[in-house]
């Protein structure tokens, strides 16, 4: 009996010891995992080069291909990018750019929106548009007002580039619930691994204070060398890689802090 006893005290402080042993390293190991956030990517400016526009087609992920209209391979590059199954969007020109289907303040609405037909034309399969430059364009609220409109009689989204502190655009488009979401961080103002290496790391570090981020970059060498280093490792930093339209759809048509109050666009 005490044979036995001592044999039953040994098997229990064993177990003891074991979950003693075991509750730390569980808790420690659900204290280090990641609080999962959201990124988005934007390559803007594409249908100009066919090398630029595969490297940005090969991008491991739910990359949005934005293509300017009036470039060379504008319609073939947007069907190839649709077979591919990622999301197009019409990178739209807006004051100063110039061209046939740029928007100028001076133009009347109607002739705003043929213009916008026409380049929708050029960009099959297109879900959204954005502003390819538009500092002066995104700031007038009727041409605003009237593109939003327009959008959601399409049904598609739009993404406000906020190529200018003085943009209408995503509160326009918030006023009537048209779907929205703006940019938050442009990868490569300045042209080299170092600034663009930089930006993405303060998209992160913003996408970790806010819960998501919105990027934009362009089809440079150097940002496509950075974003094909970088976006592999984004998981192991909990950042999770979504479509466009899921983001839209997670921030609900919400400002972000830097661009308004509350929610609301300023």
């Amino acid at each position: 009996m005490r044979v036995w006893l001592y044999g039953l005290l040994w098997v229990l402080s064993c177990s003891l010891i074991g979950v003693a042993q075991a509750t730390p390293a569980g808790s420690a190991k659900a204290e280090s995992k990641p609080h999962v956030v959201y990124l988005s990517l934007i390559i803007d400016d594409l249908g100009q080069s066919p090398a630029g526009d595969s490297r940005a087609l090969a991008l491991p992920g739910p990359v949005t291909l934005a293509i300017m209209p009036d470039t060379p391979h504008a319609t073939e590059f947007a069907r190839e990018a649709h077979r591919a199954h990622k999301t197009v969007m019409l990178h739209m020109p807006m004051d100063p750019a110039t061209g046939p289907f740029a928007w100028h303040p001076e133009l009347p609405i109607d002739e705003l929106q043929k213009r916008l037909a026409a380049a929708l034309k050029m960009v099959p399969y297109a879900a959204g548009i954005n502003n390819h430059m538009g500092s002066r364009m995104t700031a007038q609220p009727q041409a605003m007002a009237s593109l939003v409109e327009e959008l959601q009689r399409r049904r598609l989204f739009l993404v406000d580039s906020r190529t200018s502190a003085q943009t209408v655009a995503a509160a326009s488009a918030q006023r009537i619930g048209l779907a929205s979401v703006s940019r938050d961080v442009f990868l490569d103002d300045e042209r080299t691994t170092e600034a663009v290496t930089a930006q993405l790391d303060t998209a992160i570090q913003l996408a970790k204070k806010q819960g998501s981020v919105v990027m934009i970059g362009h089809p440079y060498p150097v940002t496509l060398d950075v974003l094909e280093r970088a976006l592999p490792h984004l998981k192991a930093q909990g950042i999770e890689w979504i479509e466009l339209r899921q983001m839209i759809a997670l921030r609900g048509n919400q400002a972000m802090a830097a661009h308004g109050k509350n929610g609301v666009y300023r």
